[in-house]
């Protein structure tokens, strides 16, 4: 998975004869699995067509505060553009338009809409040898650059007029390796190694049967891809589910089917990791002895005898040493309670609480209503939400207490 994926990009293209090159750059940020939103400024739409913008993107393309054609047209609203936007890019950034970001000048849509984002916003200058050179774009350079925009620097090679120079606007293919790279680098969970346990585990009777749970695996795996988006490194065990995390290379998926297996890999893994969470529903009890064959229905009752399976959890509490540990707890009676005797007994720094009793959370559903315990007996109560924001609420919990 990219890192790109997912995000909204708010593409701004100005007049300068690089614009032919946006409509390798929208469909390069397309493919990244970005959505792209593109503002051109009037005079930019004789170097490339808003069509075609308009149909890589899949998005209409704006140019100006309404459609002069249509006198029913409704205000395109910069600021909503602006917000929208998770990062925004000027490619090309022509001279002129550098020297109205530096200055303020508002005097287009695009400008409007400049001056309205709150997202990082990234500049490839585009302009030939000379202006490039000159002090007054120089100038403009570091204070853009002074007040939080980035550059992509200009390539060296051969410019409209003829000259060979500084001044090529960076390509397309680099210009998104530059965003993909100052975006990873910014993530708080870089170099970070996260180990996640997911789903249930199945319990052998014979080698047909099983004792199992209802667990989907979808909490463990919506943490997974929500630690590998800030960054992490993640080793993913995961018992039976149906849950993929295909094509996100950042997660490194070990499949397991008893708690016998994840104790092994947990094991395996925890010494290099700094943030475990562990979150499998895992079995507590294993049938004592399983059998070769299937077992044949014979008797009008049959028993199986029952052994305790090992503790993951606490077995890693015991050992842990530099790593922050997290353990759920489903519970259906004195909740709380349990939650926090759960938290000191097996030397977690963080527990999250989730109870069959509140409707929405639990197996099989895609939203959970949990609560987070800290280790200084912190109770932080959440909404109801969908399992990925609740995997993003956690690790910024996690970040939170490991920042503190």
């Amino acid at each position: 998975m990219s890192i790109l994926s997912g995000k909204r990009i708010l593409l701004g293209v100005t007049a300068g004869i690089a614009a032919y090159k946006t409509a390798s750059l929208v469909r390069l940020f397309i493919k990244a699995g970005a959505e792209v939103k593109v503002v051109m400024t009037p005079a930019s739409k004789d170097f490339v067509t808003p069509l075609t913008l308009s149909t890589l993107s899949k998005n209409p393309v704006f140019s100006s505060f309404t459609n002069e054609e249509d006198e029913n047209a409704e205000w395109n609203n910069h600021v909503e553009l602006g917000l929208w936007a998770d990062l925004m890019i000027i490619a090309p950034a022509t001279a002129n338009t550098m020297g109205k970001m530096a200055n303020g000048i508002c005097d287009n849509l695009l400008m409007a809409t400049y001056l309205s984002a709150k997202c990082d916003v990234y500049f490839a200058p585009a302009m030939d040898l000379d202006m490039y050179k000159h002090q007054t774009t120089t100038d403009n350079f570091n204070k853009l650059s002074s007040i939080g925009n980035k550059m992509i620097p200009a390539a060296h090679g051969e410019l409209a007029s003829g000259l060979v120079g500084e001044g090529r606007m960076a390509e397309p293919e680099d210009i998104v390796e530059y965003i993909s790279r100052d975006i990873l680098s910014q993530l708080p969970l870089r170099g970070k190694k996260v180990l996640i346990t997911a789903g249930p585990t199945y319990e052998a009777i014979d080698p047909v049967r099983f004792i199992g749970n209802h667990s989907s695996g979808k909490m463990g795996y919506e943490i997974a891809k929500a630690a590998a988006r800030l960054g992490a490194e993640v080793n993913l065990i995961s018992g039976p589910s149906h849950e993929t995390v295909s094509n996100i290379t950042a997660i490194n998926l070990v499949k397991v089917t008893s708690a016998q297996q994840m104790y092994d890999e947990a094991h395996n893994y925890f010494e290099d990791t700094h943030i475990a969470i562990l979150s499998a529903a895992v079995a507590d009890y294993r049938p004592k002895n399983v059998a070769n064959q299937k077992i044949k229905k014979k008797t009008e009752t049959f028993s199986i005898e029952l052994e305790k399976t090992k503790d993951i959890l606490k077995s890693l509490g015991e050992i842990k040493s530099k790593q922050f540990l997290v353990g759920f707890a489903l519970e259906t009676n004195n909740e709380l309670e349990h939650a926090k005797g759960k938290l000191e007994s097996k030397n977690l720094d963080l527990i999250v609480l989730n109870s069959l009793n509140d409707k929405g959370a639990g197996f099989g559903v895609s939203t959970n209503k949990v609560t987070f315990i800290t280790k200084s007996n912190l109770v932080l109560e959440q909404e109801l939400k969908s399992k990925s924001q609740v995997a993003k609420d956690l690790l910024d919990q996690i970040l939170n207490q490991l920042h503190a």
